[in-house]
């Protein structure tokens, strides 16, 4: 039975999703296994390597849904790796030609190779994922350019924003996931094709015609040399997925934050019973939101594991590479998990804007005493502003009144300024800065 969340028939759907645990499961890692000794027999018939009727049979005959999956299992055990057990079984399913099968290959060149095609799937469906919530959060920075709320800074009220900008801070990481994504891709999707310490010797002077001709046939991009042991490839697809996943827990926190009664601007889609609990019924739990705050950290951790792997010993590793077969496919699983809860969570988002108005208010207009002072300075300087604005704050909190009813008794303040001027710089909806603006200009950046 499973022991991980990630495939546990009550939680994997929580976790991940099944479109992802498709692309890394053991079906589909022995097709790919497949796949590439297939390709392999293909081209070195072409380059008259191998004859082709022996390329011809195994195309047509190597199966990787006949594998006998308990041999497959107990011979790996005593090898340890999969790739000799899987070569016997393919061979005998091909006949005499099965005996052209992995020819000049090794092990880490089948595994390598499989993982990156693995790989590019894998990226294929988390670059769906982050274009549809680029769009969602394009929708909310829209929708709510000009909402005003509270800012916070160190969880305190700091200065207006709006809902919008929020969003639009969002989306700017998303964008930019995007852009890193784009740019990635021709670094992590490399084929591996070496031989035995990564020379090609057994193919003598058709070793690199080979390899260029295997990674064409499979669609993948060809290295200048053997990366046995060079790592940062995968590496770096790890960190790209905890940086995914690190924004994706940002998100969570805000909105969860804000779900709070206490200010209560935002919530998860209701959906009856989601988020229930089993003593109180008034609970609504941010369940997508605890997901995704999970999955950045389950990530984060995979993300170092990926880093120690890159450390390796001379041509081929004594160790290192396993830890990448449980990093690679669980990072991908819970990103997709978190990314899939994110759209659910951001595309029916409920917003209250009404609530967000009294949160702007709840400290009577101390939230824009930067306003104040910066409409005084031009009379008394900014320093001396900066000190009667502080005072007057001083004394709107000691008396639970309103700022601007203290600043219209202060000398200092009405010589320059009247009732309606202090009401104006008084009110959060005049101090919204660039904000609006800076939505604008989000949605335009890296818009596909």
């Amino acid at each position: 039975m499973p022991i991980s969340v990630i495939e546990s028939a009550v939680f994997k759907d929580m976790f991940g999703t099944a479109a992802m645990r498709a692309v890394f499961d053991d079906a589909a890692t022995l097709r790919r296994y497949v796949e590439t000794e297939v390709a392999l027999a293909r081209v070195q018939a072409r380059l008259g390597i191998i004859p082709q009727a022996a390329a011809d049979a195994i195309t047509a005959r190597a199966d990787a849904a006949r594998l006998d999956m308990e041999v497959l299992k107990h011979e790996t055990e005593i090898v340890g790796y999969p790739i000799l057990p899987l070569v016997h079984q393919l061979a005998r399913m091909c006949g005499p030609e099965g005996e052209y099968l992995h020819w000049g290959a090794t092990t880490q060149d089948i595994m390598d190779t499989a993982t990156v095609l693995q790989v590019r799937e894998a990226l294929d469906l988390i670059d769906a994922d982050l274009a549809e919530l680029d769009g969602i959060l394009d929708a909310l920075s829209l929708r709510y350019r000009d909402t005003p709320m509270a800012g916070r800074t160190h969880l305190q009220h700091a200065l207006p924003v709006t809902f919008g900008y929020k969003a639009a801070v969002w989306l700017l990481m998303i964008r930019r996931h995007r852009e890193r994504l784009a740019q990635l891709r021709p670094r992590a999707l490399v084929g591996q094709f070496g031989g035995a310490a990564g020379t090609l010797a057994s193919l003598g002077e058709q070793g690199i015609a080979v390899q260029e001709a295997l990674m064409q046939e499979l669609g993948l991009h060809s290295a200048p040399v053997t990366w046995h042991v060079a790592r940062d490839g995968l590496a770096e697809t790890v960190q790209f997925l905890g940086l995914v996943t690190g924004s994706l827990g940002k998100i969570a926190l805000d909105i969860m934050l804000m779900m709070t009664n206490e200010l209560a601007e935002a919530f998860e889609p209701f959906v009856k019973s989601r988020g229930a609990s089993s003593t109180m019924p008034q609970k609504r739990n941010p369940i997508s939101c605890e997901l995704m705050l999970s999955a950045s950290k389950v990530v984060r951790q995979h993300a170092g594991l990926a880093l120690d792997a890159m450390v390796q010993d001379f041509e081929r590793a004594t160790g290192p590479w396993h830890i990448e077969w449980s990093a690679i496919p669980e990072s991908f699983v819970v990103t997709a998990g978190a990314l899939r809860q994110a759209r659910f969570m951001l595309g029916g988002l409920e917003v209250d804007t009404q609530r967000m108005r009294r949160n702007l208010d709840l400290t009577g207009g101390l939230i824009v005493s930067e306003a104040v002072m910066m409409g005084l300075a031009p009379y008394l300087g900014r320093q001396t502003a900066h000190d009667v604005v502080y005072d007057a704050c001083r004394v709107a909190l000691a008396e639970q009144c309103r700022l601007a009813d203290v600043l219209a008794r202060e000398a200092r303040v009405t010589e320059h300024l009247d009732r309606a001027a202090i009401d104006r710089l008084c009110d959060p909806a005049n101090y919204l800065g660039a904000a609006p603006q800076m939505v604008d200009r989000m949605r335009r950046f890296g818009a596909a």
